[in-house]
């Protein structure tokens, strides 16, 4: 066995001359514990957040869009294939966006309207997913043409306008025909025949979904539509499925991902994550300080024992790594204690709901997910602290002077 281990393990065994020393070890590891559990359920608590807002985001827009600046598309069919093509790509749909006035029972407001091929849609986007009422086949016009072409509303957006399932909206646009009496206003009559709710509150009160047919001619668009959203196998690298796709259609089309289009809103998720790690690390480094006056206190204790072990022959090696080996071991019992409560915090978060969030958010209680790689950083993060603060005690035990400790003894 190894001396210096040894001689460490012995000194954590014994029983202190001084209950105060041991008292401010217990301290110690329970700093370190608290510390590390704090920050394992605080990234897990950010990186739940920023997931589920994710999906939230993704599950109503595509991974990425393509538009031509400035123009529709008209060959829109042919860039599709194109996109399909591409590796990554699982699957393309047609898009027509525009802003209108939307009356109701109740009054008006204006809306996002947004022109979607009910048999593509599917393959982009989770609007199915979260229907409430009503199909999205309800949105494909009528064979006979006297009843009027559906239209799919948020909740929150049908539910301020006092309408419900297959009730009458008018949506009125302002780019209408010319007139010598100026510009006529676009005005066309629709039936409620969905509603969805996403949790998003800006999507449920401003979305409403026509087919593509109907956002043609409400928008007098022809044949051309403003652009394709396009989803893909793995989000994280839709930013370089992006650029194939620029590199496959020309300079003339654009094409940008969800992180690229939503930049701000993770970056500054991220920003929250960062600056709450680093003051959840303050406390790990709080408990590295009470390793460091734990080990001086035993360092000063056994300085006696010290002299002795060096007058039989042991190098300044040797006593560093016996006090070393100690502040390690009180880090990594920490750590260890950590790791155990803060996941065991995480599971219990994930399976009753303690915190109930208010309605501003797009999520109704706290999401955790804990990903194995911040639990290792973590480990390794708090373990490299304690170690860094045995460095100074461990370097003054080694210089103890034999001949100056022994000298009255």
């Amino acid at each position: 066995m190894n001396f210096a281990w040894f001689v460490s393990r012995r000194y954590l065994q014994a029983k202190r001359r001084k209950g105060f020393i041991s008292l401010i070890s217990l301290i110690s590891v329970a700093g370190v514990m608290v510390g590390v559990a704090a920050l394992i359920v605080v990234l897990a608590v950010m990186t739940g957040f920023t997931a589920e807002f994710r999906d939230k985001i993704l599950g109503i827009n595509s991974h990425i869009i393509v538009q031509q600046p400035g123009y529709e598309i008209d060959n829109y069919h042919e860039q599709a294939r194109r996109i399909a093509a591409i590796p990554g790509v699982t699957g393309v749909t047609p898009y027509i966006y525009g802003q209108a006035m939307i009356t109701g029972g109740e009054g008006g407001t204006g809306a996002i309207v947004r022109g979607i091929d009910p048999d593509t849609v599917n393959q982009v986007l989770q609007l199915e997913d979260y229907l409430e009422a009503g199909e999205l086949s309800g949105l494909a016009p009528t064979s006979n043409g006297r009843e009027a072409p559906g239209a799919i509303l948020g909740k929150d957006l049908a539910r301020n306008l006092g309408v419900g399932l297959n009730d009458r909206i008018k949506l009125i646009s302002a780019s209408g025909p010319l007139t010598p009496m100026g510009v006529i206003p676009q005005i066309k009559t629709f039936r409620v025949a969905g509603l969805f709710a996403s949790g998003m509150y800006e999507y449920d009160s401003s979305l409403v979904y026509l087919s593509l047919a109907s956002a043609r001619d409400f928008m007098d668009l022809g044949d051309r539509v403003h652009g394709l959203e396009v989803r893909v196998q793995d989000i994280n690298r839709a930013d370089r499925i992006a650029m194939a796709i620029n590199e496959e259609l020309g300079p003339a089309y654009n094409a940008r991902d969800w992180m690229n289009m939503n930049r701000q809103i993770f970056s500054a998720l991220a920003l929250e994550k960062a600056a709450l790690s680093v003051i959840m690390t303050l406390v790990v480094m709080v408990a590295a300080f009470n390793i460091v006056s734990t080990l001086i206190m035993v360092v000063m204790e056994k300085t006696r024992d010290i002299a002795i072990l060096k007058a039989m022959g042991a190098t300044d090696r040797s006593i560093m790594r016996i006090f070393m080996y100690e502040g390690l071991v009180i880090g990594a019992l920490g750590t260890g204690l950590g790791v155990t409560v803060g996941l065991g915090l995480c599971e219990i978060l994930s399976r009753y709901r303690f915190i109930d969030l208010p309605d501003v958010y797009p999520i109704s209680t706290l999401p955790v997910q804990v990903l194995p790689q911040d639990v290792t950083l973590i480990s390794l993060a708090a373990v490299l602290i304690t170690f860094l603060a045995t460095i100074y005690p461990s370097w003054r035990a080694a210089k103890v002077d034999p001949a100056v400790a022994l000298r009255y003894e």
